[in-house]
C-alpha cells in the first residue's frame, strides 16, 4: 500500500501512476544496493535497473540517501500529523500509541531497507540524524499536554527521555530480529507497549503536579 493510500487520501490516476514510478525506483535501488553495496551503486544503474532517464530520478528523489530512507520521512510525516491532529483530551503518548497501532508489519523489503543501514555506519548516522527530528516534535506536542510556558523546560526534559526510551526499545527489537531467535511483531509491539505504559505514567505524573 503506497503513503498515500495508507493515509486515507483518494488518489487520482496521474497520482497512481506518479507514485507507482516512485516505487519502481525504490525497489530498483533497493535491490541493488543489496547485491552490491550502497555505497558501490550509482545513480546511472539505479535509473537503468528501474527503467528510467536518469533525470526522472530526481522528479521523485534529492539523492541516493533518499531513496534508501524514503519510509523515514513518511514515517516523520505521519507522526507529526497524528500529534497536530490528535483528538482533545489524549496526551502525546495516546497519539503515539494509535499510530504504531497502526502501522504495518514489517515486509521482507523494510526487513532489507533494515539490513542494508544496519551494515553501514555512515547510513546510520544519517538514520539518527533523521530521527533527532523526532524529540522537538514530542516537546512541542508534550507542552500541549502540560499546558506550558515558554521558558518551561520539561516539555524537552520528557522528549528527551521518550526519545532514548524509543531508542533503547529499538535497538533491543533490532537485535533480537537480527538473532536466530527473531521477534514476531506481536512480540515487538508489546515492547514497545511497555516503554509507552511507562510514559504515560511520568507524564501523567507531571500533568497532576
Amino acid at each position: 500500500m503506497s503513503p498515500l493510500e495508507a493515509s486515507g487520501t483518494k488518489v487520482g490516476l496521474r497520482e497512481r501512476k506518479k507514485q507507482q514510478t516512485r516505487e519502481t525506483i525504490a525497489r530498483a535501488a533497493l535491490k541493488l544496493f543489496a547485491e552490491r553495496g550502497y555505497d558501490e551503486t550509482t545513480l546511472a544503474e539505479i535509473a537503468q535497473a528501474a527503467d528510467v532517464a536518469p533525470r526522472t530520478i530526481f522528479a521523485y528523489f534529492e539523492s541516493k540517501e533518499d531513496i534508501l530512507l524514503c519510509e523515514e520521512g513518511h514515517f516523520l510525516n505521519e507522526l507529526r500529523r497524528r500529534l497536530e491532529e490528535r483528538p482533545a483530551g489524549t496526551t502525546t503518548v495516546d497519539a503515539i500509541r494509535a499510530f504504531l497501532a497502526a502501522m504495518k508489519q514489517p515486509d521482507e523489503e523494510a526487513r532489507l531497507r533494515k539490513q542494508i543501514i544496519t551494515s553501514n555506519p555512515g547510513l546510520q548516522m544519517r538514520m539518527r540524524g533523521r530521527h533527532a527530528e523526532i524529540e522537538p516534535m514530542l516537546a512541542e506536542s508534550i507542552a500541549k499536554d502540560l499546558g506550558s510556558s515558554p521558558g518551561d523546560i520539561r516539555p524537552r526534559l520528557i522528549a528527551a527521555s521518550m526519545t532514548a526510551a524509543f531508542e533503547a526499545a529499538s535497538n533491543r527489537i533490532l537485535e533480537a530480529e537480527s538473532g536466530d531467535d527473531p521477534l514476531s511483531h506481536e512480540q515487538a509491539m508489546a515492547i514497545l507497549d511497555e516503554v509507552l505504559n511507562f510514559l504515560r505514567g511520568g507524564l501523567e505524573a507531571m500533568q497532576g503536579n
